[in-house]
C-alpha cells in the first residue's frame, strides 16, 4: 500500500474510533452519507487490507446499519445506495422495487427473489448480462437490459440473505402481454412486423455472443411504440456459455408455469436447449400478438419455426431475419416507418 492510501486509510480508521453516533460519520444528508459509506467501506473492507481491517469494517456496517434504520427504504450496497420508492411489483419469481440511486443511471430496478432459493437464477441474469457487452457487438446492447450490480441483501426482518440485482430502469417501455391485451383482435401485422425484426436482432445478438434467453414470453419482450425499441428482459432463464463450469448441461434452468404452453418440448423434457428454443419461443409471440389478422404467408413462415423436432427448425436469428424481410417485402413493399399507438394506462 503507498503512502497516499495509507494516509487514507489511518484517517479513515481515525474517524471510526472518534464516531460515537452513525451522524458522526456521516453527516445527515442522505446522498453524502451513502458517498461517504462507499469510500470508507473502500477503504477499511478486510479485502483490501489483507484483514487487518475486520473489526473496523464491522464497526462501520454496524453504524451504518443503525443510520438507516429509521428509513427501511434504503438498501446500501458497496457500490451504491438505492431509495425504494413505491411499493413492488410482483414478477415470476422476484419482486421488482423502483428506486433511486445517487449515481448514473439514477433510476434502477431492483430484483430481489422472493424465495431465496431462487438466488441461482438471479446469478444466472447477472452472468448473462455481465457476458453479453463482453462478448457480443456492442451496437446491439440496447437491446438488452443493463445490469448496475448484483449483490448479496439481507433482509432486515427475517435475516435471509438474497442474491439480488440492479437493473437500469426502462421508461416509456411496455410488454408484448400489454400490447396483446389492448389489441384483443390481433395487432396489424405491418405493425407486427418491427416488433418481429426487433426480437430477431435481440436473439440474433445475444446468441452470437453465446447466450440463450430460454424465456421468450410475452412478459419478457418490452417494445416502445413511440420509438420502435424493444428490449428483451428477464435473463434469469439463460443459458449462458460461461456458465458452463455450474450447468454443463445446456438446458434452460425452470419454466414459467402460466406459459407451459409456449414452451418447445425440449425445455418440459430437460433436454438442452438451442438457439432454435428461443426462436420457437419467440414465434409464438409474434403469431399470438396478430390472432387470425396474419396473412398466409407469414403463417406458413412460422409453421417452420415452430416444428416440434428442434433439429428442423431455424437456429439462425439473422438468417431467418434476412427471410422475414424478403417475405416482408412482397407482402407490404419496402420497408417505412409506421407510428404505433398504444392506449393510455392510470
Amino acid at each position: 500500500m503507498n503512502d497516499v492510501n495509507t494516509r487514507e486509510l489511518d484517517d479513515a480508521l481515525a474517524r471510526l474510533a472518534r464516531a460515537r453516533v452513525p451522524a458522526d460519520l456521516f453527516g445527515e444528508d442522505a446522498a453524502e452519507a451513502a458517498r461517504r459509506y462507499r469510500r470508507l467501506a473502500r477503504l477499511v473492507h478486510p479485502d483490501a487490507t489483507g484483514g487487518r481491517t475486520r473489526d473496523a469494517f464491522v464497526r462501520l456496517n454496524a453504524l451504518w446499519r443503525t443510520y438507516n434504520r429509521s428509513d427501511p427504504a434504503v438498501v446500501t450496497t458497496r457500490r451504491h445506495s438505492y431509495r425504494i420508492a413505491g411499493d413492488p411489483v410482483s414478477g415470476d419469481l422476484a419482486r421488482l422495487y423502483r428506486a433511486r440511486t445517487d449515481a448514473a443511471p439514477g433510476e434502477v430496478l431492483l430484483k430481489m427473489p422472493c424465495d431465496p432459493r431462487d438466488g441461482d437464477l438471479l446469478e444466472r441474469e447477472a452472468v448473462a448480462l455481465r457476458q453479453l457487452p463482453k462478448d457480443g457487438d456492442g451496437r446491439f446492447l440496447p437491446y438488452v437490459p443493463r445490469l448496475v450490480e448484483s449483490f448479496q441483501h439481507q433482509d432486515a426482518a427475517t435475516g435471509a440473505r438474497r442474491r439480488s440485482n440492479a437493473i437500469a430502469a426502462l421508461d416509456g417501455f411496455r410488454s408484448l402481454a400489454e400490447v396483446k391485451a389492448a389489441f384483443p383482435g390481433g395487432v396489424d401485422p405491418r405493425d407486427a412486423a418491427w416488433m418481429w425484426r426487433r426480437l430477431l436482432v435481440a436473439l440474433g445478438f445475444a446468441h452470437r455472443a453465446g447466450v440463450l434467453h430460454g424465456a421468450v414470453l410475452p412478459d419478457h419482450v418490452m417494445i416502445h411504440p413511440g420509438e420502435h425499441g424493444l428490449v428483451l428482459v428477464d435473463w434469469c432463464y439463460s443459458v449462458p456459455g460461461c456458465y458452463a463450469h455450474a450447468d454443463p448441461s445446456g438446458r434452460v434452468p425452470a419454466m414459467v408455469d402460466r406459459y407451459r404452453d409456449r414452451y418447445p418440448p425440449e425445455v418440459p423434457e430437460r433436454r438442452p436447449a438451442s438457439p432454435a428454443t428461443d426462436i420457437f419461443m419467440a414465434t409464438r409471440c409474434m403469431t399470438d400478438l396478430m390472432g387470425d389478422q396474419a396473412p398466409k404467408a407469414l403463417r406458413g413462415f412460422a409453421r417452420g419455426c415452430l416444428l416440434s423436432a428442434q433439429n428442423r427448425r431455424p437456429s439462425d436469428a439473422w438468417r431467418l431475419l434476412a427471410e422475414l424481410d424478403e417475405l416482408l417485402e412482397r407482402l407490404y413493399g419496402p420497408r417505412r416507418f409506421r407510428p404505433f399507438h398504444l392506449p393510455v394506462t392510470h
